[in-house]
């Protein structure tokens, strides 16, 4: 029998593993889509103003990422506008959601963000992200489970030749796909 996927908070000592699964999964996902990153990959996995962060561990080994935290920066003003709201106090952000190669398609995924979802609703928070347009089966899936578009973002970092980023909710009840 399969172990079963345990999530729980990432820890200092996880990092090494979550630092070559995600240079081991960039080349299938693009994500992230700068590879080499300009800075250590670890920056990229904490992030300043993270708030809480989680991981999956399959038959002792971590084998996925996800954190939340509030929308900074430019995404924060890019979900403002197209939310109407004063501010961002009642949003979580869902960030750095990815699993290693050898579980994807296996739900755990799937699992991780279900982890952050939960945890925001539990705040009191509406959950958003955003996401690469290129990267159509993530937006696929965000869609499959509720989220939905609402706007878009063109962050300096992008290249030009990609399409903007699309901002995405995930409302307290979902509507048709």
């Amino acid at each position: 029998m399969l172990p079963s996927p345990v999530v729980r908070p990432r820890t200092p000592g996880d990092l090494p593993a979550l630092v070559r699964s995600l240079g081991e999964q960039q080349p299938t996902s693009s994500y992230p889509m700068r590879w080499p990153l300009p800075f250590p990959v670890e920056q990229f996995i904490v992030r300043e103003g993270q708030e809480r962060s989680w991981v999956a561990v399959l038959g002792g080994r971590v084998v996925g990422h996800v954190g939340v935290g509030r929308p900074r920066g430019d995404v924060e003003r890019a979900f403002l506008d197209a939310l109407g709201v004063d501010d961002t106090a009642g949003l979580g952000i869902v960030e750095v959601l990815f699993t290693d190669l050898s579980v994807r398609g296996s739900g755990i995924g799937g699992l991780l963000l279900d982890t952050a979802v939960s945890w925001l609703r539990g705040q009191g928070r509406t959950p958003v992200l955003d996401v690469v347009t290129d990267h159509g089966t993530a937006i696929d899936v965000y869609r499959h489970r509720g989220w939905r578009q609402v706007g878009s973002i063109r962050p300096p970092w992008l290249p030009e030749s990609e399409a903007d980023l699309l901002l995405m909710v995930l409302p307290a009840t979902p509507g048709p796909p």
